[in-house]
């Protein structure tokens, strides 16, 4: 699985990642410890948590598949840090047959909310592991991205059934079984007690742009890179993302 820090790859997960590592940073001061307690739920191979091991926080990756967490132990070792990443099988609806409630000062549910049977009960499942002034790093399919998408690919009638639909869903061929707008992320993380720190629209053109140009047109991944920077934090794009990321923050945490 690709590394969020490598540029090619950063395509898809640098927005995420500079918001995760700029909150990673801001709860090391204001806890006063460097090392910090990060459960990463739905982390499968360890496309974050071996980055953030890497950064010396202690990462526990919670995940079903077992193939997932042998993959993660092996990245971790080739990483050097797998005295810092644990992986435990399971799942958010029963997380805390495997993890500690309240033990963790940042969540990660990237990817994991659109499988989930009840969205609202799983964002407060997640929230429960979080310490006080904890940060609850969520990432989940957006609703306008799969509209966008369907309707570039000439799927008219498929569109429509994803803008009309209350999961957001294409079709019975669908594999994303929930999408989201802002409005519903966000009730979601306020719902569970949270305040929401930040909301930015991830790979807002990523998925649009012809895989050749980006290759061999020379510093196109780059320039790339900085239009998803710049269009990431302005509302207006959030309704046509691929994925939309909510950081949510126990109340009375930091300001930053």
């Amino acid at each position: 699985m690709p590394d969020p820090t490598r540029p090619r790859a950063s395509l898809r997960t640098a927005v995420v990642w500079e918001v995760l590592k700029d909150a990673l940073d801001r709860r090391v001061k204001a806890t006063g410890r460097e090392s910090l307690d990060v459960l990463d739920t739905g982390g499968g191979s360890g496309n974050f948590a071996v980055p953030v091991a890497r950064l010396g926080h202690r990462v526990t990756v919670v995940d079903p598949s077992p193939n997932a967490l042998f993959a993660l132990e092996r990245r971790a070792a080739e990483a050097g840090v797998a005295d810092r990443v644990k992986g435990v099988q399971g799942d958010a609806h029963g997380l805390f047959d495997v993890v500690e409630r309240g033990g963790y000062d940042v969540v990660l549910c990237h990817g994991v909310l659109e499988y989930v049977d009840d969205p609202a009960d799983g964002v407060r499942n997640v929230v429960d592991a979080l310490r006080p002034e904890g940060v609850l790093s969520l990432l989940a399919a957006g609703l306008g991205g799969a509209v966008l998408a369907r309707a570039l690919a000439g799927h008219f009638k498929e569109a429509k059934q994803a803008l009309d639909d209350p999961d957001g869903r294409w079709g019975e061929g669908d594999p994303v079984p929930h999408r989201f707008t802002v409005g519903q992320l966000t009730a979601l993380v306020e719902g569970a007690g949270l305040r929401v720190g930040a909301v930015h629209g991830v790979r807002v053109f990523a998925d649009l742009v012809p895989g050749v140009l980006v290759d061999t047109e020379p510093g196109a991944v780059e320039a790339l890179l900085k239009l998803e920077a710049a269009a990431a934090e302005l509302p207006a794009f959030h309704s046509v993302a691929t994925q939309l990321h909510v950081l949510g923050e126990a109340q009375g945490a930091d300001e930053g």
